[in-house]
């Protein structure tokens, strides 16, 4: 506590300084008191997804992670698909060359799926909780053996368990349709597509929120701790 004081009092904002009494608090509680999904800042170029997680709000989410309070299975089903990383991986930046997750390049231009029905939303949820059942199971394999299965070891390279790549597959297939995407699996055909889209929602009147199509669930903000 003494180290914080020291370099609270260092600093030449003055809200920082004035922190420097309290040195056992944290300057800032970003913690939200509800689930959150996370987001790994860095993430290894050599995998297809990058791992996306659930967790409780007495997790702490340090600042190397995103959090999105409250994520639908449709928001974590729409991230996790391959759509998404082969957007991440155009625009993104990078660590050396890992990639580099930011809620400004990556999230926020992200085009989502416009208006969807109810089906294909539904659809979605259910391809991505099969995704979370698939993780479940895969680790439930590991414990039996007595062995500890975390998601890096399930995301790794050509190394992603069978059943978990299938739920991922049948995912993909269901937000390929809520986009009406028939075109190729490459990331270069995807990105085209994205871009085409992201080029219409820059090319339309701004409107305030409310004004969205029900039928398109509003995307949660994204946190950085």
């Amino acid at each position: 506590m003494e180290g914080v004081k020291a370099m609270r009092l260092a600093s030449p904002k003055i809200p920082t300084k004035q922190m420097a009494e309290m040195p056992y608090l944290f300057g800032q509680i970003r913690q939200k008191d509800q689930p959150y999904l996370l987001i790994p800042s860095t993430s290894s170029e050599q995998r297809n997804f990058v791992p996306l997680g659930y967790f409780q709000s007495d997790v702490i989410c340090s600042n190397a992670n995103f959090m999105l309070p409250n994520a639908s299975l449709y928001h974590f089903g729409i991230l996790s698909s391959t759509f998404h990383n082969a957007w991440l991986r155009a625009v993104c930046g990078r660590l050396k060359s890992d990639y580099r997750y930011s809620n400004t390049i990556v999230y926020n231009n992200f085009p989502w799926p416009g208006t969807i029905t109810p089906t294909q939303q539904a659809k979605i949820e259910t391809a991505a909780q099969l995704v979370l059942e698939a993780r479940i199971a895969e680790e439930n394999n590991c414990a039996e053996q007595g062995q500890k299965c975390s998601l890096a070891t399930l995301y790794a390279a050509g190394n992603m368990p069978t059943d978990l790549l299938k739920a991922h597959n049948a995912l993909d297939k269901a937000v390929d349709a809520a986009y009406g995407y028939k075109g190729g699996e490459e990331d270069a055909s995807r990105v085209a597509f994205l871009f085409e889209q992201y080029q219409k929602l820059i090319a339309q009147p701004q409107v305030k929120a409310t004004k969205e199509p029900k039928t398109a669930p509003k995307k949660p903000m994204i946190e950085l701790s």
